[in-house]
């Protein structure tokens, strides 16, 4: 097993197979946030958070049309069942300790995307001979730095007093949130021959 991407292409790109698997991923992940952001927006902001919600929704949908654009898609027929368990995984958990739905939204929102952002660390695994004007090297590395920007986000409102009183259900949701994605991104990375290191 290897610890990067590649062996890359004869003319220094990463292999459409590769790319296509991880860009799935990601679009996946990314597109999930993207649709339960625009689900979970009120029709007026009551509270600062809400418009934070907003900010990020854009950020996600930006995430998803720049992978769309810079992969090298392939058909890859291990993507159905794949695809399946990954939106599986992004769904709503109940927090039954929290009352307040759009609360509970905003949490399981956190918690996911911090996962993912925390999570996944695509640029990461790029080989250092990668070409830097491939495209989908330069996607996986702004993904990687936006990522960066966006968790300053989720960790003010996880970590804010509006939810000190539910602190123990978000850290059990936040672990969960994290033991989850890590485990499809290791699953998707082994199916195409990558140990990552923890």
């Amino acid at each position: 097993m290897s610890a990067f991407l590649g062996p890359l292409e004869a003319d220094g790109r990463l292999p459409p197979g590769q790319q296509t698997r991880v860009g799935a991923l990601l679009v996946s992940a990314h597109g999930a946030l993207a649709r339960q952001y625009a689900l979970a927006l009120p029709a007026r902001f009551d509270a600062a958070w809400q418009t934070e919600l907003n900010a990020q929704l854009y950020r996600e949908s930006e995430i998803v049309s720049l992978l769309a654009r810079a992969t090298a898609w392939i058909p890859d027929l291990a993507l159905g069942p794949m695809a399946v368990s990954w939106e599986m995984a992004w769904l709503p958990e109940p927090m039954e300790a929290i009352a307040d739905d759009a609360r509970a939204q905003a949490i399981h929102l956190a918690t996911l995307a911090h996962a993912v952002h925390a999570g996944i660390r695509p640029a990461a695994l790029l080989p250092t001979e990668a070409k830097a004007d491939d495209p989908f090297v330069a996607a996986l590395r702004r993904i990687e730095f936006e990522s960066g920007r966006l968790l300053q986000a989720q960790i003010l409102f996880l970590k804010g007093p509006d939810l000190l009183p539910y602190r123990d259900a978000v850290s059990a949701a936040l672990e969960r949130r994290h033991r989850e994605v890590r485990k499809l991104w290791r699953e998707m990375l082994a199916s195409l021959g990558i140990h990552i290191r923890e």
